[in-house]
């Protein structure tokens, strides 16, 4: 790599806290580090992916790199100063959970020099008493109270938190230490908000191991329009699994990113190198309505979470619904995706026009649908059609479809039987 890692990741936006005296000491040595995802659900999203992002840096320059699925840790639920206890889930279901998460583990992280673990191999074994006498004596509790969680959580306004939540960081702190010990990890990488936890493995190592430690946290990712933590909508959160945000949304959702975020954007959750950021961005500021960043950008992700073939076929989809693609492109795949997000019917060939428009949905009545057609606001397959056009074969597109469209955005799909 010609760039310094503590380069690029100052440069992307990666860098916050760290107990590194300097962070070039990333640069003067190869650490064996550790991150980890607790499997509260079968999906990560994309805040969880901006952390996975900052992963491949860390791989890309000679990092070696300990993917943790936390069984253990899942078990219990990762606390916050603002939620109740959270709902524990069963093994059936956790285990379902963690099967999902490494596989977008070895997803993302495809090619890269990993390995994965499972901190419920070890906490199984684990004598409650024998932890409390080799880890817990170890513990101060000013240390355990002095969590921001905990405050807020026992304050005036919190809603109180059980003895297992409670513990959380220092379970979280011991797969620290095992991983020091049996995997020679000296660093932990995480988002800001774990902070708190991480420190807790590093003061069991100093305190036990007589040994030094690092954590490397990166910012939360922000959306600057509203505020907020980034990858919420309306909707929910913004998930990497196609079952939970489908990847015509999951593109969507970047494509639709504003202008003021897109350049940090493209920083933290594309592989692109500077010189290509730089000249994107280039070409965006002279022409911003083109939304070549955003367009850029969603390609980049879409690719990286669910491949190159499934980024080709939501871009077709996209190109097609907003004028811009050729109807012909469009392959039996594209149109499976589309029937799973448009209105989906069955039309008889040489059927006129204003039946199938009613039949369809589109329209509510016979005469609305020919004040539209009237309109020229009746499209097939991106052409414009008039009352007398009837559906033919011959219009068709992958395996006997037509795309119909009612003014700028109300579209259905139609089956030729």
């Amino acid at each position: 790599m010609n760039t310094a890692l503590s380069q690029e990741l100052a440069w992307r936006g990666f860098s916050y806290q760290t107990t590194l005296d300097d962070s070039a000491g990333l640069d003067k040595k190869k650490f064996t580090f550790y991150w980890g995802v607790d499997p509260s659900s079968d999906s990560m999203t994309i805040g969880n992916l901006a952390i996975a992002m900052m992963v491949r840096h860390f791989i890309d320059h000679g990092h070696k790199a300990v993917l943790l699925v936390g069984g253990a840790t899942g078990l219990i639920g990762d606390p916050d100063g603002k939620s109740k206890e959270r709902r524990l889930l069963s093994e059936e279901q956790l285990e379902h959970n963690k099967q999902q998460i490494i596989k977008q583990y070895k997803t993302i992280f495809a090619g890269q020099d990993f390995q994965i673990v499972d901190n419920q191999d070890w906490f199984k074994d684990i004598n409650y008493i024998d932890f409390l006498r080799d880890v817990g004596k170890h513990v101060p509790m000013r240390q355990m109270l002095g969590r921001d969680f905990v405050s807020a959580r026992l304050g005036e306004e919190g809603s109180g938190i059980s003895y297992a939540e409670f513990s959380y960081s220092l379970i979280q702190g011991y797969d620290f230490l095992h991983l020091f010990r049996t995997k020679g990890v000296t660093l932990q990488v995480c988002g800001s908000d774990q902070w708190g936890n991480s420190i807790a493995g590093v003061e069991l190592i100093r305190r036990i191991e007589n040994q030094e430690a690092h954590i490397w946290s990166a910012p939360l990712v922000i959306n600057k329009t509203t505020g907020e933590k980034f990858g919420k909508t309306e909707g929910g959160a913004v998930w990497l699994s196609a079952e939970k945000t489908s990847p015509y949304d999951f593109y969507q959702f970047w494509l639709n990113v504003d202008d003021e975020s897109v350049e940090d954007f493209l920083k933290i959750y594309t592989l692109l190198s500077k010189d290509e950021v730089e000249n994107i961005l280039s070409e965006f500021r002279v022409d911003p309505g083109a939304r070549k960043a955003q367009k850029t950008l969603a390609r980049e992700v879409t690719k990286l979470v669910h491949g190159e073939e499934e980024a080709e076929s939501v871009e077709r989809i996209t190109a097609c619904l907003f004028g811009q693609g050729d109807y012909a492109e469009l392959t039996t795949k594209d149109l499976g995706a589309m029937k799973k997000m448009l209105p989906a019917y069955e039309a008889k060939k040489d059927e006129d026009i204003i039946g199938v428009l009613a039949s369809s949905g589109l329209v509510s009545s016979n005469s609305e649908a020919r004040r539209m057609l009237a309109q020229n606001a009746i499209s097939v397959n991106g052409k414009t059609v008039d009352e007398n056009y009837r559906i033919q074969p011959s219009d068709s597109v992958a395996a006997g479809h037509v795309i119909l469209k009612k003014g700028k955005n109300k579209y259905a799909v139609i089956e030729l039987k």
